[in-house]
């Protein structure tokens, strides 16, 4: 049977018929934070891939993350695709859509997270930055990077290091060098 191209290929991870759960809410992720000491927050600025997002959440869950923060706009959210991609990573780690993403970093940051973003504006690299306390890491869009607004609420931001002929990553491939740092140095 040929499969359309808006739909995930056949994954032998992820049980299929299953309802496709729902994003929590702002006040949901404050609620997860009370429960985690040294949370490991990922933040995304309008990725819009459901296979991305779904690679993003399959890699969020590996590495412990407390919850995955989103816009409602301009932004994939949770759906059969992206729940086949994550292979079921999406019913377990929390993935919080938020109206105004500014806001809730502010709240983040208020409530002692650190933010640190991806951007070629970076004066560090990703090695060099300590991710040990709470933390919340922000990704950019594919293509266009983070927003301006959330760029500048950003408290640091870093680079990866790129050695080759290309200047940048795929948007779930840096998340996982991101993410996997901060698991080497917090110890998991």
């Amino acid at each position: 049977m040929r499969r359309r191209d808006s739909e995930a290929r056949e994954n032998k991870h992820a049980r299929g018929g299953q309802r496709v759960k729902k994003s929590r809410t702002e006040d949901d992720l404050f609620e997860i934070l009370q429960s985690d000491g040294q949370p490991l927050i990922l933040i995304l600025d309008c990725v819009q891939d459901p296979h991305n997002l779904g690679a993003i959440l399959r890699t969020a869950d590996g590495a412990g993350v407390t919850a995955v923060v989103a816009p409602k706009d301009k932004s994939a959210g949770l759906t059969e695709t992206v729940h086949r991609i994550s292979v079921g990573a999406a019913d377990h780690v929390p993935f919080v859509q938020v109206t105004n993403l500014s806001r809730t970093m502010k709240r983040l940051q208020e409530e002692g997270v650190w933010l640190i973003g991806t951007s070629d504006k970076g004066d560090k690299n990703i090695y060099d930055c300590d991710l040990k306390g709470p933390t919340g890491i922000v990704m950019g869009a594919e293509g266009k990077g983070m927003r301006r607004l959330i760029e500048e609420n950003c408290d640091f931001l870093v680079q990866i290091p790129m050695k080759g002929h290309v200047d940048c990553l795929n948007v779930s491939v840096a998340t996982g060098v991101c993410l996997y740092e901060a698991v080497r140095q917090r110890g998991l």
